[in-house]
């Protein structure tokens, strides 16, 4: 009997030595999770239970469990290259089964979805066209985009001072001459096509104490009559009240439809003896190509546009378990949901019991080189000890037979 418990000893520190070589094989592999070997001892039972001077059966390991701590993060300066910083998993998807992974080292494919070495697909939450994001369902990241389409411009504020002391100019107004009006300010305006538009603003003192009006022209062209600007003895503006003057459409010769301008000059002032003009901004923008993917410590992947535009493409789904311990290997770093992990908790980034990310990094291997060498000298005498078991119970064996053999 003592030769079966040798050898059950033999064969638990042979596994325990393979555990501790996977886990050295594996120091360098990306997203990479150690394991440690449990033993439990074995007694011969009936159903009287044990009895009080049974001495065992040996050793067998019970588990080889997972260590899912975290392991450094590696900068890469690649966008794709994700880390999860805290708990979680990233969420695959393989031809439809879902799988989740530490290992963030993603690449586009050539129909531009996001994937990992073994082409199973990064899952997100699609964006919904109100804002945010349906956490309700997963699909393929996507990286694949049109041009940005353009906007017309539709709203401009202008922040600017008008002088108090501004004198009234002579003669009617005209823009080539510019002893007609006190002062001007262009910016460029977009119609619904993307085409540039200079939209230039006329100022010109009236008669009258704090009272001005403002004419709008678009390349070179008056877009209805001059409006009124009348300020209060504080140099506030007073009209038009809420600041806003919508003009006319004007039709621009691109083919583009009717542009529709309102201009908010609540942010002007008639103070001091100088024009100035601070700030002007307006929400049009011209067609844009792509730039580049950013993606925050949220899991939102924004696709960035020439144009200062951006398009949401999804939020990265999140996993996360009750007993990770429970999952199943799958090998890739890779694991699958079993009964013993539980159903996976899903979520984003940065919520309740979910790590962050980190774009531009990895997460290295959770191997601590130093402890698996020590545990494989533990191990290596552990599997001496049971072979020198061996050779004595093969001495005590060849004792006896020599005594029944009278030798």
């Amino acid at each position: 009997m003592s030769f079966g418990i040798a050898l059950s000893g033999l064969n638990a520190a042979q596994q325990d030595l393979d555990v501790t070589a996977n886990n050295i094989s594996n120091v360098d592999t990306t997203g990479f999770k150690s394991s440690t070997t449990e033993f439990s001892d074995l007694f011969s039972a009936s159903q009287q239970g044990v009895s009080s001077t049974a001495v065992g059966n040996g050793v067998s390991v019970s588990e080889v469990s997972q260590q899912f701590t975290q392991g450094n993060i590696d900068s890469t300066g690649n966008n794709l290259d994700l880390a999860v910083s805290g708990n979680g998993f990233f969420t695959m998807s393989d031809n439809g089964a879902l799988t989740y992974t530490r290992n963030g080292s993603f690449q586009e494919d050539s129909a531009g979805y996001v994937t990992d070495s073994q082409g199973n697909r990064l899952q997100v939450y699609p964006p919904l066209a109100n804002g945010g994001f349906n956490t309700g369902g997963l699909t393929d990241l996507n990286l694949t985009t049109n041009e940005s389409a353009p906007q017309a411009t539709t709203n401009v504020s202008l922040t600017a001072t008008l002088p108090a002391n501004a004198t009234v100019p002579l003669g009617a107004f005209n823009p080539a001459n510019p002893d007609s009006y006190n002062d001007t300010t262009s910016l460029t305006t977009y119609d619904s096509l993307g085409a540039a538009h200079t939209s230039s603003l006329y100022f010109v003192k009236g008669a009258t104490a704090n009272d001005w009006t403002v004419q709008l022209y678009v390349d070179g062209n008056a877009v209805g009559t001059p409006q009124a600007l009348d300020y209060s003895s504080s140099g506030v503006l007073t009209t038009p009240a809420g600041g806003q003057i919508t003009f006319p459409a004007y039709t621009p010769a691109t083919g583009a439809a009717p542009m529709n301008l309102t201009f908010n000059f609540a942010q002007t002032t008639q103070v001091g003896s100088s024009f100035g003009v601070t700030a002007n901004t307006q929400n049009g923008y011209t067609t844009g190509t792509l730039t580049g993917i950013n993606i925050d410590s949220t899991g939102v992947v924004q696709a960035r546009f020439t144009n200062g535009n951006s398009v949401n493409l999804g939020q990265i789904a999140m996993a996360n378990f009750a007993n990770p311990q429970g999952l199943q290997q799958l090998g890739n770093q890779s694991w699958a949901q079993t009964f013993a992990s539980g159903s996976p908790v899903s979520g984003t980034a940065g919520q309740a019991g979910m790590g962050t990310i980190q774009s531009g990094a990895l997460e290295e291997s959770n191997v601590d080189i130093t402890a698996q060498l020590v545990n494989m000298i533990t191990a290596q005498r552990d599997f001496q000890a049971n072979a020198q078991m061996v050779t004595t119970d093969d001495q005590i064996t060849q004792t006896i037979i020599g005594i029944q053999s009278g030798t």
